[in-house]
């Protein structure tokens, strides 16, 4: 915002993507005699404002520019006299800012606001006048890109700055739009500041904004913001990779012959199509160059193709598979499964007769848009779908707009009260660069960072009360906290109902998002005698054994011998089971896929043939997964008995994290009645599940 603007023409090779797409440059020296002039009569634009006014109506023909007017000589009067550090009126820095805007196709208020964004900030305008002039929305904007006074903060008004911003974006995505172009601005006119500011600038840029811009689809920002953060911060490899860019230049591009035969496949093929040439700008060159070495002649750019509808770009992706050969490890679809920055697009690469490898991207004219302006192109998201319907002032707007990474971002920052913290965590935070979907068990669906463990999912959906979590079930299975979850997963939380239980400290080992690592710390800060306490007691299963019986109605082809049913597997009729000859003549009966049978086979234990009597009676052992609470044994006890089954023994292991594994071995009168028997047990109050052992 103020001060940081200094030559316009620093670092321009760093800018090719501008270059190629034909982008208006404002000339700050004809635009400062033209704001130095003053307004104009009041029947037409000021000149200094003609170039946003043209680009506004080339995506709004119909926008009503006398708001723009009044906007800008309110901007003009109240800048006057304030020059920035290249020596030009400030008013040129407003007016390249909201140029940015207008071109990326943003709507009017927006490139009202911008015109505005530093007279809070800078002069003696007040919010009251912006809102008076202007309008709530206005001035909502413009308060939420004003920078919090220096003189309150100290060192902390850069976060603080963020904080205010980000909390504002939650509420109006345009806050951040202006933020990013103000920035991309001061970025490209940054030549005059000292070295050290000019990194400490293009870090910031880099570890927050760029992660930003990316996060909000816009491109077009981000790719030029990475250009010149790259020139700031790595001179020497900007230099090498601009040097590589030159070379190109002087040789033979391949690109061009690849689009001419792309146009003609689907031009045979009656497919209406745009074919370009889309050059790679600086980073992405240099990126690629550390991943495949030396670069070829197509490696420098891309093809894009862009249609009508989404059902021409499958078909253009067909025509290109079948007349070129596909490189299948290249192809992705994010027309199916968008970006969560609402970027679509057909991924693909082909390889040609010549030897050449050309991705190419398809995508509709919309999609297009989008993935240049992101949420810019998505004009204004709080429009009523009926003109002049009333809205509640005191109600909470909501942004249709709003990505599930802000969402979190919002949530946590309120428990991150110190700056630092917040600064930190908030880089971390950005530096996350993918996210995926899962879907929770009452329907909806959580939105994750890659690497998110059941933890941070327990904490998404939960909130403080995750600090009671003591298990999950990840696509029906039962798992442990720690787990990492994959996009597309259906996860089941399970609490415990003590409401004095916590997390443990090694939760933060798994903890990947800021919410669950800022809770689980508050917790175990508020609870320094439970953070150092061990998970579990040292102490012995409980164990309450009955008569034990034989070997059920198990009978093995051995006269005389005892027959014992294994514990490990506890067999019942009908299960195929195979019987061993061990110590003491007695023969030993496992289920025929228990891991015991491979493990006497090894050691060369007799196998004996084994039966079932016809009698139905059976011995099974079970084991119950629950919570802990009072009268829980004694209320499963109940429950075997109601099913008329006889426990044998039964083993209660210490409470783990609020769990509690019961097993029981139970002699039933029908081993048709095991279903049964298993519902009644789920059935008590605190059991999450019951499976045979």
């Amino acid at each position: 915002m103020s001060a940081e603007a200094t030559n316009p023409e620093a670092h321009p090779e760093a800018r090719p993507e501008l270059r190629r797409r034909g982008r208006t440059r404002l000339d700050l020296r004809r635009l400062g005699r033209a704001a130095l002039l003053g307004p104009t009569s009041r029947d037409r634009l000021p000149d200094a404002i003609g170039h946003v006014a043209e680009a506004h109506r080339a995506h709004y023909p119909d926008a009503d520019l006398s708001i723009l007017r009044r906007a800008y000589l309110l901007a003009e009067t109240s800048h006057r006299g304030q020059m920035r550090k290249s020596g030009e009126p400030y008013i040129t820095h407003p007016l390249a800012v909201t140029l940015i805007l207008a071109e990326l196709g943003a709507e009017t208020t927006t490139l009202t606001a911008s015109l505005l964004h530093d007279t809070v900030e800078d002069t003696d305008v007040t919010l009251d006048q912006v809102r008076a002039e202007f309008g709530d929305e206005v001035c909502f904007i413009v308060d939420g890109v004003t920078k919090v006074e220096k003189i309150d903060y100290g060192a902390a008004a850069e976060p603080e700055t963020f904080r205010k911003m980000l909390v504002a974006t939650g509420n109006d995505v345009r806050v951040m739009s202006i933020k990013l172009a103000d920035r991309l601005h001061n970025m490209r006119t940054l030549g005059v500041m000292r070295p050290e500011k000019q990194a400490r600038i293009a870090k910031v840029t880099r570890d927050v904004l760029i992660p930003l811009a990316e996060r909000l689809g816009v491109q077009a920002l981000k790719t030029e913001l990475e250009d010149l953060v790259f020139a700031i911060l790595h001179p020497e490899e900007y230099e090498s990779t601009r040097a590589l860019i030159a070379a190109h230049a002087g040789e033979r591009d391949p690109l061009p012959a690849i689009a001419d035969s792309v146009r003609g496949v689907l031009r045979e093929a009656g497919i209406t199509a745009e074919v370009q040439v889309r050059p790679r700008h600086f980073v992405s060159v240099h990126r690629i160059a550390r991943t495949r070495g030396e670069l070829r002649g197509s490696d420098f750019g891309r093809i894009l193709v862009l249609v009508g509808e989404n059902a021409d770009c499958y078909a253009v992706l067909g025509e290109l598979h079948t007349c070129f050969t596909p490189v299948v490890s290249e192809f992705k679809d994010f027309i199916a499964t968008p970006k969560f920055n609402l970027y679509q697009s057909l991924h693909t690469a082909v390889a040609t007769p010549e030897g050449y490898v050309a991705e190419v991207i398809v995508r509709t004219r919309q999609m297009h848009r989008v993935a240049e302006a992101g949420v810019v192109a998505l004009g204004n998201p709080y429009a009523t779908a009926t003109p002049g319907a009333a809205t509640d002032p005191d109600e909470e707007r909501v942004d249709p707009t709003r990505p599930g990474w802000l969402s979190r971002l919002l949530d946590w920052q309120q428990s991150a009260p110190d700056p630092d913290t917040f600064w930190t965590v908030l880089r971390a935070e950005l530096a996350q660069d993918r996210e995926i979907t899962v879907f929770r068990a009452d329907g909806g669906t959580l939105g994750l960072p890659a690497g998110a463990s059941c933890i941070d999912a327990a904490y998404a959906q939960h909130g403080a009360a995750a600090h009671g979590c003591i298990g999950a079930r990840v696509n029906g299975r039962l798992t442990s906290l720690s787990s990492p979850l994959s996009d597309g997963d259906t996860v089941q939380l399970l609490l415990a109902q003590d409401a004095s239980s916590g997390p443990a400290a090694e939760w933060l080992d798994h903890a990947r998002t800021p919410a669950a690592r800022i809770a689980i710390s508050s917790w175990l800060e508020a609870h320094p005698d439970r953070a150092m306490a061990p998970t579990s007691a040292a102490r012995a299963p409980l164990s309450v054994v009955g008569a034990r019986g034989g070997g059920g109605n198990a009978v093995a082809d051995l006269p005389d011998a005892t027959v014992r049913l294994a514990g490990c597997c506890t067999p019942v009729p009908p299960d195929a089971v195979a019987g061993f000859l061990v110590r003491g003549g007695a023969v030993t009966v496992h289920r025929v896929h228990c891991a015991a049978v491979a493990q006497m086979r090894a050691v060369g234990r007799t196998s004996v043939a084994v039966h079932w009597r016809a009698t139905a009676d059976c011995r099974v052992t079970l084991r119950a997964e629950s919570f802990g609470r009072p009268h829980l044994l004694a209320d499963l006890t109940e429950a075997i008995a109601r099913e008329g089954v006889e426990v044998v023994s039964a083993t209660v292991e210490p409470p783990v994290e609020q769990r509690v594994r019961h097993s029981y071995t139970l002699q039933l009168p029908d081993a048709a009645g095991l279903p049964a028997l298993m519902r009644a047990m789920r059935d008590v109050p605190g059991v999450y599940d019951v499976s045979r052992v």
